[in-house]
């Protein structure tokens, strides 16, 4: 299987999921390219060409900080290489963390859709991806009853009121951000609310949400593939993560830590009344935050957390990813275009 992941850049692509996703598809014998958003050449009368990174196939590399520094090292070799050549284009950039690179945000789906169109598959779906884009406005368009209270607004009497109604007591983030980066809990003691709000909105849409007590605990990440949480030998890819002290937000780049936690039944239903929609979508691999019986965010772009699983005792789950995929792969070949990219992205 040849198959490429579309990093933000590879200069500086830290150990994370998609790295280990990567050196397990290299252990597994794969053709496995690496590139950056910026890295997508088009031409007018030719398939799109790509500058791509491999670590050669006869590396060793025992940990996914190994290939990562193999990757980055000048033993990988550059080469331009057809899409069309490609099994497997997997997007894997994070557009939120683009700053300073307006251009790159949407490339990755923009170029993605466009390969797709090659006849490659492209996980997840690129035309699911554009319409997810902001993964937090797509939240919205899924069932209320597992979401907590909120408004999408850029005008600040209307969030005002939204605070009013919540007892004085909400949480604001920019609807397009990722990371807990400008996150805030406003409660009656906040003397800087409009501050806040005019500093949020002036970048953009902002979205209030109810605060929910429980966050106290903090959150729970559910990696689901293909709609489903994954699992693997009694296992399930859940894990909890743990604010520091002080801090209501429960990001690990912002300190937090990893701790176990069990598939709740009120987890359960999130995620049963969520899966119908990423299936029909073409949402392969997706990753959901949970507060007690609240779904807070969807992560559709990049979801991470797997580098973390070691630290809790689970299985690294990169194997059962990697299995998924070679299985698409498998019926793309053998149905021989009757299965159309998006019924291929969730299929098992």
């Amino acid at each position: 299987m040849k198959i490429c992941f579309v990093l933000n850049d590879i200069a500086t692509e830290t150990s994370g999921t998609s790295v280990a996703l990567m050196c397990m598809a290299h252990q597994r014998g794969h053709d496995v390219y690496a590139m950056g958003v910026g890295d997508f050449s088009f031409h007018h009368d030719a398939p799109i060409s790509i500058n791509a990174t491999q670590v050669p196939k006869n590396t060793k590399t025992k940990s996914p900080a190994k290939y990562l520094e193999a990757l980055q090292s000048n033993k990988a070799r550059k080469k331009k290489i057809d899409s069309t050549a490609l099994d497997v284009l997997f997007i894997r950039n994070n557009p939120t963390e683009e700053k300073g690179r307006e251009w790159a945000e949407q490339a990755g789906v923009a170029f993605g859709r466009m390969i797709q169109q090659q006849d490659v598959l492209v996980l997840n779906d690129a035309y699911a991806l554009s319409h997810a884009f902001i993964d937090k406005l797509y939240f919205e368009e899924l069932p209320q009853e597992i979401k907590p209270d909120s408004i999408v607004t850029r005008d600040k009497e209307q969030l005002l009121d939204f605070w009013e109604k919540q007892n004085k007591k909400m949480v604001l983030k920019p609807l397009e951000g990722s990371g807990g980066q400008d996150v805030y809990l406003i409660d009656e003691h906040e003397k800087n609310v409009n501050q806040i709000i005019e500093h949020l909105s002036s970048q953009g849409y902002v979205i209030a949400q109810e605060f929910l007590p429980a966050v106290k605990d903090g959150d729970v990440r559910v990696l689901l593939l293909n709609g489903k949480v994954m699992e693997k030998d009694g296992e399930k890819a859940i894990i909890r993560r743990v604010a520091g002290e002080g801090e209501f937000r429960s990001n690990f780049k912002l300190g937090a830590t990893a701790d176990s936690s069990d598939l709740t039944p009120e987890m359960q239903r999130i995620v049963d009344l969520t899966a119908p929609k990423l299936i029909r979508d073409g949402l392969f691999f997706v990753g959901l935050d949970i507060v007690k019986d609240k779904l807070i965010e969807i992560n559709v772009l990049s979801p991470g957390g797997m580098e973390r699983f070691k630290d809790i005792g689970l299985p690294p789950f990169t194997d059962y990813v990697i299995e998924a995929i070679e299985r698409k792969v498998e019926y793309k070949k053998q149905y021989k275009g009757q299965l159309s990219n998006r019924t291929l992205a969730t299929m098992d």
